[in-house]
């Protein structure tokens, strides 16, 4: 058939029913295609863009503030470039790579030897005052702490370490010690699987203040449905402040400021008008919201005005100051230190004004970005800076870059370490080395299957193996607990995934360590940034605060080669042999649903036995033609047909369930009960409440890219609508492409434009202040 290939390497045949001979017309597809948020319990639809774009864009058609942009998945697409790609270079087209034919120790260590009894005695009173800690500990937890059931020599040396941690003065630093015997490090207890319900949601509003709120939506035209809503948002006393407000309605997630304006309009009649006040005021915290949303922790002052007046604020500064007389937002003044400008020089006569840029933010991001820059400092400045061998203790049975991360950890409180998949195996190996020498060590992932791998690479299951996730370990639910003064019970901690750190999550890590506490963060800076507010692993990258570590693991066979091109701008051909990789051209959306389902399916599974639970399809975004929506109903029906009795689900689902806002877990419907629909999510048992399923559970056959971040599966079906064209972004690519790990089917209907957002079209920016934070921390 004329424009059209099929994967015939997979076997996939030619359906009579293809749908066959439709040309993708431009704007044939909604041009919201890639599409909205919900609400903001979605994982994608929260903070889900991989950058926010500039301030021009909150409020407008194409950032954060658009009826359909605030919480769009990376940016809404338009229906342009469709068609079927042929003859394109790799995965550019259908001749791309394998195409349609299937080819395609101590430092110094005499601190303390001249009084070892001493020394002996020391430790002795540490140990005992340590074992009264850890009884009062156990009473009320019960877990044994890693470490706990060590003795002689190797109990000295924790000893040692954990004085360090409670400020007093050891005899010598815990890498000074000689290399110990190895010994079988004491397991983390393991936790049999119980039912999680689902995270607990603080008690509602009382309900008289939600009757309150119901009368004046009510009077105002306004769905009284959304009384709960604004009565968390408000607070007690919601009804009269909304009426002496109507654009506090604003708060409510997903409320527009047109929708705002009509409220305001029937309680208010004449009085309303665009230059008031209050309208000033919430439009202005509104697009800081919908800046947050779309990744920045502030914006410049200038950009804010710009968004006011596209508002129809008549008096932008005026109202960006009533909202900072108010206390809704806070300004800052950074001074602007570009890189090769010459510093400025002190002549004694009149000052020199340096540049500043203004900016604006909400307080409880500006709060995070400085408490996680002053946890940073704390970690930078706490340990020792002796030299010498510093770190052989962890060191000693390490080899190269494991070995060389290792003493960069030793001698300093933050780390950095870049690398792809493959070299995740170097942070392993220094967690396993860590806790064979009796430090209290514990990596943390972004997701359960990101745990899942880690362990696997250290030969165990993850609580054995001191892994866990970081919102199990902030939680408490995973991890080795906290100490008597709050802080957690570590030496070390390492978190992969670094670049899915926003910076609260971020914030609360860093200000859970102990003093003199190590801290790695590691992970692969070619990825989609955070769904949440801020870049963090990125501007600590740019800062150059701490120790950077790149390691030299490349990521192995077809996929790692084609992957590690997009990371620097190049979408190459490679040999695929073994079908790693084909390339699958459609013409239009309807297309692209049908060949998506064929590979999951049939060809998948019979040519490489990859079975269809363990493929994922991947997506640019929600709506449109061939969003997660469209092709999860037509895999639904495929794979697991059903009436969805429970909300639209039906046992055996796929599913992603979103526990919080940028996070989602990845899991299967067991049944549903009058307690809510009971999930299994990465071998756990979740009860999410029936109120609770609409806004967090979503069926999980197709993914968005941010969704699927950090996580992988044996095979991955990248769909590429003619839609999705201004979705696409290098990161994007790169993040998508590499949730593979045995073979890679690309549903191709964007053309050239794929290879032109590998070369031309990086991370939108993304308006944060941690940098700037950072350096003056450390001047």
């Amino acid at each position: 058939m004329e424009g059209r290939e099929t994967a015939d390497g997979l076997g996939m045949a030619e359906d009579a029913d293809s749908p066959g001979g439709a040309e993708a017309a431009e704007g044939a597809e909604d041009p919201g295609g890639v599409e909205t948020a919900e609400g903001a319990a979605d994982a994608e639809d929260v903070g889900a863009t991989d950058g926010p774009g500039t301030a021009e864009g909150a409020g407008t058609a194409e950032g954060a503030g658009t009826a359909e942009g605030a919480g769009t998945a990376e940016g809404a697409g338009t229906a342009e470039g469709a068609g079927a790609a042929e003859g394109a270079a790799g995965p550019g087209g259908a001749e791309g790579v394998g195409a349609a034919d299937g080819e395609g120790g101590g430092s110094d260590g005499g601190a303390g030897s001249g009084a070892l009894s001493e020394a002996e005695a020391e430790l002795a009173a540490q140990r005992a005052e340590r074992e009264r800690i850890e009884r009062r500990k156990a009473e009320k937890r019960g877990p044994i702490d890693s470490g706990g059931k060590l003795s002689g020599k190797a109990a000295d040396l924790l000893a040692a370490v954990r004085a360090v941690e409670s400020g007093e003065k050891p005899v010598a630093t815990v890498f000074a010690e000689p290399a110990p015997a190895p010994r079988r490090p004491a397991p983390e207890p393991v936790r049999g699987p119980r039912p999680a319900p689902a995270p607990a949601v603080p008690s509602g509003p009382a309900p008289q203040t939600v009757d309150a709120v119901r009368r004046v939506l009510a009077e105002g035209g306004a769905p009284e449905a959304l009384a709960p809503q604004v009565a968390a948002a408000l607070g007690e006393g919601a009804g009269t402040a909304l009426r002496e407000d109507p654009w506090q309605l604003l708060r409510v997630g997903g409320v527009r400021p047109e929708q705002a304006d009509g409220f305001a309009r029937a309680l208010l009649g004449a009085a309303c008008g665009p230059d008031d006040e209050r309208r000033g005021r919430a439009m202005t915290v509104w697009l800081l919201e919908q800046a947050a949303v779309a990744g920045h922790t502030a914006l410049d002052l200038p950009a804010l005005t710009a968004a006011l007046g596209r508002q129809a604020v008549p008096d932008p500064d005026a109202a960006v100051q009533g909202t900072l007389a108010e206390g809704e937002a806070l300004v800052f003044q950074d001074a602007l230190e570009e890189p090769g400008t010459p510093a400025v020089q002190d002549t004694g006569e009149e000052e020199q004004e340096r540049p500043v840029r203004v900016l604006v933010g909400l307080e409880r991001y500006a709060l995070a970005e400085e408490s996680l820059a002053d946890g940073l400092a704390r970690l930078v400045n706490s340990p020792a800076k002796e030299a010498g061998q510093v770190g052989e203790t962890v060191a000693a049975g390490l080899s190269g870059g494991a070995a060389e991360l290792a003493r960069a950890v030793a001698g300093h409180g933050l780390v950095l370490h870049t690398g792809g998949e493959a070299a995740r195996a170097e942070p392993a190996a220094l967690l396993g080395a860590a806790r064979a020498a009796g430090l209290r060590a514990f990596a943390a992932c972004h997701t359960p299957d990101g745990c899942r791998r880690l362990a696997e690479r250290l030969g165990g299951e993850p609580a054995e193996q001191g892994v866990g996730t970081v919102a199990g370990l902030l939680s408490g639910a995973e991890g080795p607990g906290r100490d008597a003064d709050g802080a957690l019970a570590l030496d070390l901690l390492i978190v992969l995934d670094a670049p899915q750190l926003d910076v609260e999550s971020a914030a609360m890590l860093v200000e859970s360590l102990p003093d003199r506490a190590r801290l790695m963060l590691s992970g692969d800076p070619g990825v989609l940034w955070s769904a949440g507010p801020g870049r963090v692993f990125a501007d600590l990258l740019a800062a150059r605060v701490c120790p950077q570590t790149a390691s030299r693991v490349p990521d192995p066979g077809p996929l790692g080669e084609l992957v590690s091109g997009i990371g620097i701008g190049e979408l190459n051909q490679v040999e695929a042999p073994g079908k790693e990789l084909v390339i699958v051209p459609v013409r239009d959306a309807a297309e692209a649903v049908h060949r998506t389902v064929q590979l999951v399916a049939d060809s998948v599974p019979r040519a490489l036995g990859v079975p269809a639970d363990q493929t994922v399809v991947i997506t640019p975004g929600h709506g449109g033609a061939a969003g997660t929506r469209a092709l999860n109903s037509a895999l639904k029906e495929r794979l697991n047909p059903g009436p969805g009795r429970f909300g639209g689900f039906d046992p055996g689902d796929r599913i992603a369930y979103s526990p919080a806002p940028g996070r989602t877990v990845p899991g299967v419907v067991v049944k549903a009960d009058a307690d809510g629909l009971h999930l299994s999510c990465a071998g756990a048992p979740v009860v999410v409440p029936r109120e609770r399923v609409e806004g967090s559970v979503r069926h999980g056959w197709a993914l968005t890219a941010h969704q699927a971040v950090g996580a992988r599966w044996p095979a991955a079906v990248v769909v590429l609508p003619g839609d999705a064209v201004q979705a696409l972004s290098r990161p994007w690519v790169y993040t998508a492409f590499g949730r593979a790990e045995r073979h890679l089917s690309v549903v191709h209907g964007v053309e050239q434009a794929l290879p032109k957002a590998v070369a031309e079209t990086p991370a939108k920016p993304r308006t944060t202040r941690l940098q700037t934070l950072l350096r003056t921390q450390d001047a």
